[in-house]
């Protein structure tokens, strides 16, 4: 009994004397930040447990009613909402505020603790190894794949010629899936001829079962998760995915082994044949000097760059080409643009000279960027209280969210902020705008190491597409249920009709 008393005495002076003062402190911070009312234990959670069509309307009422800053409760867990610019930036500027919130933990079966989710010194090392593998000399070389996957892509949209509408969506996510496989990891997949592949399946069946498990909140414990169908089905998924990509990895040490016979020997005649290098090589080089970096770290890093550079890339893709289908006027001027450019071949490759001349083509891309960018938000545990620019102190142990769908759609720094207008990105307009008022990549220290790789892709398949093809909108924008997912993506796809420009 005196045991079980001393341990009830511990317990309740740890509430009352160290758990108590800290949540009223971290409570009185808040005070001064207004929000929804909150139910005792629950917080807002009912107010987010709405179909996920329905999430962008909840948190857009509360920034109607709030203002562009609000702070809502999960449970017990405080979060502070965030869509201004001058928020923003003191929140991404900074060095130390680099911890990506716990709403990642469920991609942390799937990739580890890589790029996207590590943090601390892991995150800071790593990220200097991964930066020279987006040098300009490395792109140039992925431009290549590009076309040659484009080629592809250029054939299976043909197969869609006719007033019969299909899903542009699903289409584009296919090629951009072939690309990213083989510039990551130096392997084809096929996916744009083999949609039946397993890895393909497992790659998108995993994405579907991430946002499963973050949407229900019973779900997150880990052993309720582990005895779960759900959890059952994801670990089938990742026994496919982790073994796919071991396999490309020991296979490319192999074959690193056979061509460093062939240059060092005296049998040069492989030289000319060089293999362009992927992500993954320059993993395997960095583990060549760094003994801590193991196969399974690079494993983390290449599936990092699987997910990364696929699902985002698609999302801002498609939606660019569908609001340019619904905008003739932008869509033709796109195509008089690429006219321009390609005059000399229409069906020629695109070349890296050819990309800084699509000027408009890249208003296009950044318009679409601001109205539907690739992650709708961004989550940060605050290690440090932190002062806004009115006074308001964030306290030390919240979770902040940056809303970039509703940031981008400040009427004070985009004015009329539904409209679909590419020329809000002209050098002319863009001076004078807030640096943090627009960040499809997001910004500071942990902004996308890949966005060049990404606006690259993304010219070479819009030039691809509109060069060749026009289009026409098989749907109304409004019509559109939009998803607030790991990705800005569509309910039931984006559907057009296709006709050929020239024979």
């Amino acid at each position: 009994m005196f045991w079980l008393a001393l341990l009830i005495s511990g317990l309740l002076s740890y509430l009352f004397l160290i758990k108590l003062p800290r949540r009223m402190s971290l409570l009185k911070k808040l005070a001064r930040v207004n929000g929804p009312p909150s139910l005792p234990l629950l917080g807002n959670s009912l107010d987010l447990s709405v179909h996920k069509r329905d999430v962008l309307s909840v948190i857009g009422r509360f920034f109607n009613a709030y203002g562009p800053r609000f702070k809502m409760f999960v449970g017990l867990q405080p979060y502070v909402i965030l869509a201004n610019a001058a928020d923003t930036e003191k929140i991404l500027s900074s060095q130390s505020q680099i911890e990506k919130s716990s709403d990642y933990d469920s991609l942390q079966e799937w990739l580890g603790l890589g790029l996207l989710t590590s943090t601390g010194e892991k995150w800071f090392r790593r990220r200097k190894q991964l930066t020279p593998a987006f040098h300009f000399k490395i792109l140039e070389d992925f431009l290549h794949v590009f076309n040659e996957q484009c080629s592809i892509f250029t054939k299976v949209l043909s197969k869609h010629l006719g007033e019969q509408p299909f899903d542009v969506f699903s289409v584009i996510t296919l090629c951009t899936l072939d690309i990213i496989c083989e510039t990551a990891m130096g392997k084809r997949v096929s996916a744009q001829q083999k949609t039946d592949s397993e890895y393909v399946k497992a790659i998108y069946r995993i994405s579907e079962l991430v946002q499963y498990r973050q949407l229900r909140p019973w779900l997150h414990p880990e052993l309720i998760w582990k005895l779960s169908p759900t959890g059952k089905e994801t670990r089938e998924s990742l026994k496919i995915l982790h073994g796919f990509t071991d396999l490309v990895i020991k296979d490319r040490k192999l074959e690193r082994i056979e061509m460093k016979k062939h240059t060092t020997g005296v049998d040069k005649s492989h030289e000319g044949s060089r293999k362009p290098q992927a992500f993954l090589d320059l993993l395997l080089d960095a583990q060549l000097t760094d003994p801590t970096l193991t196969d399974e770290h690079v494993r983390e890093e290449t599936d990092t760059f699987m997910f990364e550079g696929h699902d985002t890339t698609s999302a801002a893709v498609s939606w660019t080409t569908f609001l340019l289908a619904l905008h003739p006027e932008h869509q033709q001027r796109v195509q008089s643009e690429l006219d321009d450019i390609f005059i000399d071949n229409p069906e020629r490759k695109v070349k890296m000279t050819d990309l800084p001349r699509m000027k408009y083509l890249e208003c296009c891309i950044k318009e679409g960027l601001r109205l539907f960018p690739s992650a709708p938000f961004i989550g940060r545990k605050l290690r440090k209280d932190v002062e806004l620019d009115d006074g308001v102190i964030l306290p030390s142990g919240i979770t902040v969210w940056i809303y970039f769908y509703f940031l981008h759609r400040d009427p004070n720094i985009f004015p009329d902020p539904e409209k679909f207008d590419p020329m809000r990105f002209t050098r002319e307009e863009n001076h004078g705008r807030h640096a943090f008022s627009y960040l499809p990549f997001s910004a500071g220290p942990r902004n996308c190491i890949g966005q060049k790789f990404a606006m690259m892709e993304e010219k070479v398949l819009l030039a691809t597409i509109f060069r060749r093809f026009s289009l026409q909108a098989a749907e109304r924008l409004e019509d559109v249920n939009v998803l607030c997912d790991v990705i800005t993506r569509p309910e039931n796809g984006l559907h057009i009709t296709l006709k050929r420009r020239y024979v």
